[in-house]
């Protein structure tokens, strides 16, 4: 039987810290829910991304083949199932790991924006070539690479797609043409990048 210790000499073992203290130091229950609910969210991010995109992220082999196979599950409970485990994975990451995934993430959604707002300016331009009689030639004039003749027939053709209410064909090479123009309008002039160091 161990002799009674009186509670100021089993203070004084633990350098003057009572239970109290050792209790501070560590994360509460609640807080520990919440950073593996946080992981596990990350994880769904991670999940949801093509798989391209995953793959150029250095993550750990075991977390990588874990994503992969949450892909191949076909049921809904098969798929939370893994996830709890990609969650659980990603408990072991260190600090950094976790950082580097947040940022691509982040990275990934800035990308997004600005894909979806280039899209509706697209979309935009294509509706004013239909609907305004000055469109095509202000267009024209700020792209005078275009082949005019083929883009009057195309807008032509889609008027009467859309009031034949017929597959919109011409409708969406309007929209391919004008993507391309912005493409090729948004990379740089041959010779452009060495005026600008000189």
């Amino acid at each position: 039987m161990q002799p009674f210790m009186p509670k100021s000499d089993w203070t004084s073992l633990n350098n003057g810290r009572t239970d109290s203290d050792s209790r501070d130091d560590r994360p509460s229950k609640s807080q520990k829910k919440r950073d593996m609910t946080a992981l596990q969210k990350l994880g769904q991010q991670l999940v949801e991304e093509p798989a391209e995109r995953v793959g150029r992220i250095p993550l750990p082999e075991n977390l990588k083949e874990a994503i992969r196979a949450w892909r191949t599950i076909k049921t809904h409970e098969g798929k939370r199932r893994q996830l709890q485990f990609i969650g659980k994975l990603m408990r072991g990451l260190d600090e950094a790991d976790i950082q580097l995934i947040n940022e691509a993430i982040d990275g990934w959604r800035g990308q997004s924006k600005a894909q979806t707002a280039l899209l509706h300016s697209l979309e935009r331009q294509r509706q004013r070539l239909l609907t305004e009689d000055g469109a095509l030639t202000e267009f024209l004039k700020e792209h005078p690479a275009t082949d005019a003749q083929h883009l009057r027939v195309l807008i032509r053709n889609a008027k009467k797609e859309l009031a034949e209410e017929k597959p919109p064909k011409a409708y969406r090479e309007i929209f391919q043409i004008l993507k391309q123009i912005q493409a090729t309008s948004s990379e740089p002039e041959p010779g452009e990048e060495e005026n600008d160091e000189e």
